[in-house]
């Protein structure tokens, strides 16, 4: 079958990455080229990958099958509308837009044309949490951490978009109720936007989860610990092991889960390609990036007006 011609448009820290993830997958992809506004940066990767750079996304419409999109999240809107409108498949890194109302001017424009969007919730596509969704049927109560050195980057929006917004979409896929209340605190620390924040997501269903999220943590943790009757699931995502532990008359019994360990990102990127050639829809489509999106949206009003009454 004939490679997808993709663009990769932002080449910074994370876009680098998946750069790099479509070189390793020559057999699926032609890199036609990459964007990024830094000219120097672009043009060293450029040739490196022996592929053609240019500082206008524009200049790759017509060129490409599908784009890349890993620029800041403020700009995420008007590329993928001019892509979408001139019929080129998107993935879309997270968070999908900054507005309710971009998104679903993007998702109408994909159904429209009959184009894929794929949002990247890259914690969909680890292997640890792929090997316990067979074990998840009710969970009760559900707790997320994950903690980051500050970044340096992503700056643009607070840790909710940044780190938050990943375990947000990880609970909207277990949990099949809708929300019934949120409860949330915040700080700025280091820069002017909430750098620390602590959630707590009730469900119609009367499951609770309380999620953390930081970057200016000392250490990286990337953790889910789920409990439903007689079964606590414990996840880590960065080491990518998961641990099953379920009662036994009057014991406790730690089972290991069997998990093949893979990159996240290649599984990803691959996951967009084979939908576009095979018609399929994206695990994360622009709906699920939607959901995620509203919730932290609310989420984020939910700080900042608590700050302004503390405040005042």
């Amino acid at each position: 079958m004939q490679k997808i011609k993709i663009g990769v448009i932002g080449i910074g820290h994370l876009g680098s990455r998946h750069l790099k993830t479509y070189s390793e997958l020559q057999e699926k992809v032609d890199i036609l080229g990459i964007c990024d506004l830094q000219a120097e940066r672009a043009e060293k990767l450029a040739r490196y990958h022996n592929v053609e750079f240019t500082t206008d996304y524009r200049e790759l419409a017509g060129k490409v099958d599908a784009v890349n999109i890993c620029t800041p999240t403020e700009s995420h809107f008007e590329i993928a509308k001019f892509f979408l409108e001139n019929n080129v498949h998107a993935f879309i890194e997270k968070p999908i837009s900054t507005t309710l109302k971009q998104a679903d001017a993007l998702i109408a424009l994909a159904r429209k044309n009959d184009l894929k969007i794929q949002v990247g919730h890259i914690e969909r596509f680890n292997s640890a949490f792929e090997s316990i969704k067979h074990f998840t049927y009710k969970p009760l109560f559900i707790e997320c951490h994950r903690l980051n050195r500050f970044p340096n980057r992503s700056l643009d929006i607070g840790v909710i978009m940044d780190l938050m917004i990943h375990d947000i979409d990880i609970i909207l896929g277990l949990i099949d109720a809708e929300i019934k209340d949120i409860q949330a605190v915040g700080v700025n620390v280091l820069t002017s936007l909430e750098d620390i924040a602590s959630v707590r997501i009730t469900f119609e269903n009367g499951c609770v989860c309380n999620l953390t999220a930081s970057r200016v943590s000392d250490e990286v943790m990337r953790k889910i610990r789920l409990f439903q009757k007689d079964t606590y699931i414990s996840l880590d995502y960065v080491k990518q092991e998961a641990f099953i532990y379920k009662k036994h008359q009057q014991q406790i019994l730690k089972h290991s889960l069997p998990i093949e360990r893979e990159e996240p990102l290649k599984k990803e990127l691959e996951h967009f390609i084979d939908c576009i050639k095979n018609n399929h829809q994206p695990l994360i489509s622009g709906l699920e990036g939607r959901k995620a999106l509203s919730v932290a949206l609310k989420i984020t009003k939910i700080i900042w007006k608590n700050r302004k009454n503390i405040s005042s």
